[in-house]
């Protein structure tokens, strides 16, 4: 990538929130993490509304399931129903192993479904594998420029 990599984070647990990031941005990739806490602030952000209104459009975004104000399910549907948000890659990373969450999360068109490990070895491991498969090895689309 020529500039550095986007992630948004969309997860109201700060622990959760503040180790995922920790090791997105020691890796090797140059990556900008944004961070919210609930559904209604992914909104926001995505759409560019309020004080989010110069966010850039992630490259990726791992997002939780039960999240406050808008669950991840509502905020799933919206990003692959929007076209301009549609083909950001969608992982959802929660603590939910239950079989209709990780069904529905495919029906409503996430790329991959990755339940939280519940140890710190586990856990920083299943970080940086998403880390380098969605942005050092997926081929995403390009958005092209129609200046």
């Amino acid at each position: 990538m020529t500039s550095a990599a986007e992630v948004l984070l969309v997860d109201d647990n700060p622990a959760d929130s503040d180790l995922t990031c920790e090791v997105l941005t020691g890796g090797r990739e140059q990556l900008q993490v944004r961070m919210v806490s609930d559904g209604v602030e992914a909104f926001a952000y995505l759409h560019h509304l309020g004080k989010y209104s110069g966010a850039a459009l992630p490259d990726l975004i791992l997002l939780d399931l039960n999240l406050p104000r808008r669950d991840g399910r509502a905020v799933l549907a919206d990003i692959k129903q929007n076209a301009s948000l549609r083909k950001i890659p969608v992982v959802v990373f929660t603590t939910s192993q239950a079989a209709q969450d990780i069904a529905r999360s495919y029906e409503l068109g996430a790329n991959s479904y990755v339940t939280k490990p519940g140890n710190l070895r586990d856990f920083v491991s299943a970080v940086k594998s998403l880390e380098e498969f969605w942005l050092r090895f997926a081929t995403l689309p390009v958005e092209e420029n129609h200046d």
